[in-house]
């Protein structure tokens, strides 16, 4: 019986069998077991009459009727094991099994199962070393923070960049977007869906990537900046000048800790859900995605400190697909042509050329939700593609009549020979005067 005693009932014991000897009292009874002298009069009572099984709690060996049952424990860890939710960490694992197993169980729980059993979670937290956090704007769409992350997203290990954009103020996610690599077309797709969805930001925070911000911004001497040069904005930057939208450049990964952290955990989660759902290619993963955030903003979005949001609304007569493109300027040739990526091109309008000046100043505006379109002046344009560039245009009228040679007469000054000039002979006043210009000491008596 002593054998499968703890040592605090032991202790207990011990200075019962003390107490019923005389060898000590109650007051130090339950100063030794630092008890009151109520408990100490009972544990003395009950060994009494009970014996040594008194100081024993009733409830070893006893299973409490809530507990879990082997099965349940069995089924667990096999789930966790099976390809399904391998990858899983146990945070997830424990939504996973109420979401799709309809086993409700609590996070302790799924841990402490997993965990006698051998099973470590994919996500380890590692010690955070504590630092002061940038403050959480106080309203939506006041700042807006865009990144790429390239992963093995899918579990065929194949790599590819998912574009993102995440509200400072709530943390929720605004938008994403797979694409094979991190590019201006993905940060564009993110960028219409953010606008679309909730309106204009004021801001949008990126990191120092050549999509946001030219490389040759670094190369400008102190001079230059002061005579106020600058720097041809990138695709991007000029996209949100045009939409009013302030580009902040972060200096450091660690500045834009709130996508970092996002990218994260969606590393851990995402791939899990896309494996789950049967999706494979990134067409299927980009209209998943939108369930995803959904589920993900319920979950992790916090409420901002002003519920009025920052956002503003797009004009109706703005066009967002001519803003998020790329623009080139090119310069008319004869015809309405113009030449553009090798290719000729002629502007027309309602399937007629467009007249338009030669050398004259259009932008070429390329996407691939339209292709190519022109704007000249405040309007678009379609075009169509040239063989080559057409022929100089001839001026209606009767042709010109040859032109007659013209002989010079006899007597023509073309024709002499020699040509005599007459000799002019000056006399002695005339000398005087010569003198007088051209001696400096006469002129300048």
């Amino acid at each position: 019986m002593i054998l499968s005693m703890t040592q605090d009932e032991r202790n207990k014991l011990y200075v019962a069998r003390c107490l019923l000897d005389g060898k000590m009292t109650i007051s130090e009874a339950a100063e030794t077991l630092g008890l009151s002298e109520r408990q100490v009069k009972r544990i003395k009572k009950g060994v009494k009459e009970h014996g040594e099984s008194f100081v024993i709690h009733k409830n070893r060996g006893r299973k409490p009727p809530h507990a879990l049952t082997d099965e349940v424990r069995k089924l667990v860890v096999n789930l966790k094991k099976s390809e399904k939710y391998s990858k899983a960490n146990f945070s997830h694992f424990q939504e996973l099994l109420e979401e799709f197993e309809s086993i409700s169980l609590s996070k302790p729980s799924v841990y402490r199962i997993l965990v006698a059993n051998g099973l470590t979670s994919p996500k380890k937290h590692s010690k955070v070393k504590r630092h002061k956090r940038r403050k959480r704007k106080p309203q939506r769409g006041m700042l807006v923070i865009i990144d790429a992350s390239p992963h093995a997203w899918f579990f065929n290990n194949e790599e590819c960049s998912l574009h993102g954009a995440v509200d400072d103020a709530t943390g929720e996610i605004l938008a994403l977007f797979f694409m094979r690599n991190e590019c201006l077309e993905g940060h564009y797709q993110v960028m219409k869906t953010v606008i679309s969805n909730n309106g204009v930001p004021l801001a949008v925070y990126a990191d120092r990537h050549t999509i946001f911000r030219s490389p040759k911004s670094d190369k400008l001497s102190l001079e230059e900046e002061l005579n106020g040069k600058k720097v041809k904005a990138t695709q991007f930057g000029r996209a949100m000048a045009e939409l009013g939208i302030n580009l902040i450049w972060a200096k450091s990964a660690q500045a834009k800790g709130r996508i970092e952290r996002l990218w994260e955990t969606l590393q851990s989660r995402l791939p899990v859900e896309l494996n789950i759902a049967g999706i494979t290619t990134m067409e299927e993963a980009n209209a998943f995605l939108a369930t995803f955030i959904n589920k993900y903003n319920e979950k992790f979005a916090v409420e901002p400190k002003d519920p009025q949001p920052a956002f503003r609304k797009l004009e109706d007569n703005i066009n967002l697909d001519y803003i998020l493109c790329t623009k080139e300027t090119r310069q008319i040739d004869r015809g309405s042509a113009f030449s553009y990526g090798g290719v000729y091109y002629r502007v027309i309008c309602n399937g007629k050329t467009m007249p338009i000046a030669p050398k004259a100043k259009i932008t070429v505006l390329k996407s691939p939700q339209f292709g190519l379109k022109v704007q000249y002046g405040s309007s678009i344009y379609d075009i169509e593609i040239l063989e080559q560039l057409p022929p100089k245009d001839i001026a209606p009228g009767q042709p010109r009549q040859p032109r007659k040679p013209v002989k010079p007469a006899e007597n023509h000054p073309w024709r002499t020979k020699t040509t005599t000039f007459p000799i002019t002979i000056y006399d002695e006043s005339d000398r005087e005067i010569l003198d007088a210009l051209f001696s400096s000491r006469l002129a300048w008596r």
